[in-house]
């Protein structure tokens, strides 16, 4: 975990905590409010279930049925009728200004925790948790708002440390050829704040002399062998410099025996953190993180209990960033890469093991596409079609039987939406190729009121890749008309969406997804404004029939430790696509066709010596006897994936394209 940012480097983070731990001593009724999709659903589940470890009295709330997204004014109407006092949005509340204004003036607070691109205004009064604001703070903007979520807990569990708020120097002193080198970091909830270098020539300056005064007036110093410190410092500054300093050496070695007698030179070497902010491996910067990981070790020490649920936390933040396409970098790769330990380890948190009971993973090395294509597909089934809080409820019940009925209801909503997605793409289709040519070529907009408002975002995502141009579609609910919109070749969705926010009851998302609704009497407005701003759309070169491959095996190498190649490269997603290889002059000696009806699916058996491959190619049945008969050699592009069956585990390729070897 010392891998992660620290939560309090969002600059409002400290105000967020502060009015969350007022709520818990005055007794404050919270609501949570959340949205319907997994990234909404998980992030409501870590902020609850940290808010009741606090004792705080909290209940939360998603969107039902046919609501809108964002926080409803009928939301804080309810919630004023409680008496509540403070409520906390999550994966949402960005763009809820006439929302959050609303609530202001019924005397209640706001704190908004989402990821979503903001507006140019910001809503107010509110404290606002997004690292995609100007002002966040946070280095890294690309994380889920469970991920925001689970950054507040951490940074409310850090909260009932002594060492909150707590105004710390950290120095050093070493003696070089130059002179006296004194070294010191300041240090707030253990974010690096400033940094002050002096280099002093003994004897030619007194204290007062330098920048240390006013530097460390109102700090607890701390150091590293005070007795080697002092002895420095007297012999730069004779003895009327008097450093009032705690030696945390002796402490940390309570925690971490290994570095009791262990100078800072030393540490600096052995630490592979020996680095923060722009700051090079340094003694000080060794200090700094040696330090870190003594209180974070101390935290865990006196909080036991703390780990186990970080583990169950992360199992959510990991769905929360593969389900809203999170790219698989920096953070994003460290928690999903925890979770699938976790999973893999059998510390499955309660509703995620009954779901995987239900879904067939149980047993299974589970990896990041098992977590997208399985359990994501089925949880967001419940918020596609208007029960979300089925999905809260699998998490939050502490009842077995409960979570194991609930889970076997969100498999059979998954496959209802699964009908009603396939309704929607023969509706969608059937309008897609005239729709782009109608909008220069540029977009996809099908408009349709047989779809169901749950799947217009798969059905834009279906179009969106089939066609390679941006897709929007659009159903109605009632007097409203409710659309998805999603984008590709680095145009963005929401700036989009922006140029039209006169027609809109709410719109936003991110870059490459976002939702919006109108009323139905301005669709013509609507569709007029959507043509006149087609021509203006600017879309990067399309890779369409084009394929990256990362590396060509030859086949004495075509082995199953390819699998352990595969690992290494964990996990794949967004930005981190799974590995691509290529193998030429590959026998073939078996091929049948799989299924029934028009898709049917190709099984193509290779040899390359010792070993034979097993290997599939969906919905290219046709390939057989067109492109290849069996005996050919063939080139083939192909992932390397675990197939499990009765219990056994294989390795077997799956093809992205084939071609007869020339």
């Amino acid at each position: 975990m010392r891998f992660q940012h620290n939560p309090f480097l969002f600059n409002s983070m400290e105000d967020a905590v502060d009015r969350i731990l007022q709520a818990a001593e005055e007794k404050e009724k919270v609501l949570i409010f959340g949205d319907r999709d997994v990234d909404g659903v998980t992030a409501t589940t870590v902020l609850y279930q940290g808010l009741v470890s606090l004792g705080i009295d909290v209940r939360y709330r998603l969107p039902l049925g046919d609501d809108g997204y964002g926080l409803s004014m009928a939301a804080v109407d309810d919630f004023a009728k409680e008496y509540g006092s403070l409520i906390i949005t999550v994966d949402c509340g960005i763009s809820n200004n006439q929302e959050i204004a609303h609530a202001a003036e019924l005397g209640m607070d706001i704190i908004v925790l989402d990821h979503h691109n903001p507006p140019e205004e910001l809503p107010s009064p509110a404290i606002i948790v997004d690292a995609k604001t100007a002002e966040s703070g946070y280095p890294f903007v690309d994380i889920s708002g469970c991920a925001v979520a689970y950054k507040t807990v951490s940074a409310l569990r850090f909260s009932r440390t002594k060492w909150y708020k707590m105004e710390l120097c950290l120095l050093n002193a070493r003696e070089t050829e130059e002179g006296t080198v004194i070294e010191c970091v300041k240090v707030r909830n253990l974010v690096p704040l400033s940094r002050l270098v002096e280099t002093v020539v003994p004897g030619e300056k007194g204290i007062m002399d330098t920048r240390l005064p006013a530097y460390l007036q109102g700090q607890m110093i701390l150091v590293w062998d005070e007795k080697n410190v002092a002895s420095i410092l007297e012999n730069t500054f004779g003895n009327s410099a008097q450093f009032n300093c705690l030696d945390i050496r002796p402490e940390v070695a309570q925690i971490i025996p290994g570095v009791s007698n262990l100078p800072l030179s030393s540490l600096k070497k052995m630490s592979k953190l020996a680095k923060y902010g722009d700051h090079e491996a340094t003694e000080i910067g060794g200090f700094y993180n040696i330090f870190v990981s003594y209180v974070n070790q101390s935290q865990k020490r006196e909080n036991p209990g703390m780990v186990e649920q970080e583990e169950k936390d992360l199992q959510l933040v990991a769905l929360a960033a593969l389900a809203d396409i999170m790219p698989m970098k920096n953070e994003n790769r460290i928690f999903v890469s925890k979770a699938l330990e976790s999973i893999n380890s059998g510390k499955v948190r309660p509703g995620l093991l009954e779901l995987m009971a239900d879904v067939n993973l149980l047993g299974k090395r589970v990896n990041s596409t098992d977590l997208s294509w399985v359990l994501i597909s089925n949880l967001n089934a419940a918020g596609r079609l208007g029960q979300p809080s089925l999905a809260a409820e699998l998490f939050l019940s502490r009842d077995q039987k409960e979570r194991e009925e609930v889970a076997r209801k969100i498999v059979e909503l998954n496959m209802q939406r699964k009908q009603l997605s396939a309704d929607a793409q023969d509706y969608g289709f059937i309008q897609a190729k005239d729709s782009i040519s109608n909008h220069d070529g540029k977009l996809c907009v099908v408009i349709d009121e047989r779809i169901n408002r749950g799947v217009t975002g798969i059905l834009a995502g279906r179009l969106e890749t089939s066609y390679h141009v941006p897709a929007i579609v659009v159903t109605f609910v009632d007097d409203v008309a409710v659309g998805s919109m999603r984008s590709c070749r680095g145009f963005s969705a929401t700036a989009f969406l922006d140029r039209m926010s006169d027609l809109f009851l709410n719109h936003g998302g991110h870059d490459a997804a976002a939702g919006f609704s109108f009323m139905k009497e301005l669709l013509p407005e609507f569709e007029s404004r959507i043509k006149s701003l087609a021509p203006d759309i600017q879309l990067e070169s399309s890779s369409e029939g084009t394929y990256d491959v990362d590396a060509e095996i030859p086949l004495q190498f075509l082995t199953p430790d390819l699998l352990a190649v595969e690992d290494l490269f964990e996990p794949f997603g967004e930005k981190n696509e799974q590995l691509l290889f290529m193998s030429r002059n590959v026998p073939v000696v078996d091929a049948m066709i799989m299924g029934k009806g028009e898709k049917q699916h190709l099984k193509v058996i290779i040899e390359t010596g010792k070993h034979k491959w097993p290997c599939l190619f969906w919905n290219e049945g046709e390939r057989l006897h067109r492109d290849f008969e069996v005996g050919d050699d063939i080139d083939i592009l192909f992932h390397v994936e675990r197939n499990i069956f009765n219990g056994m585990e294989t390795a077997q390729l799956v093809l992205t394209d084939l071609r007869k070897s020339r």
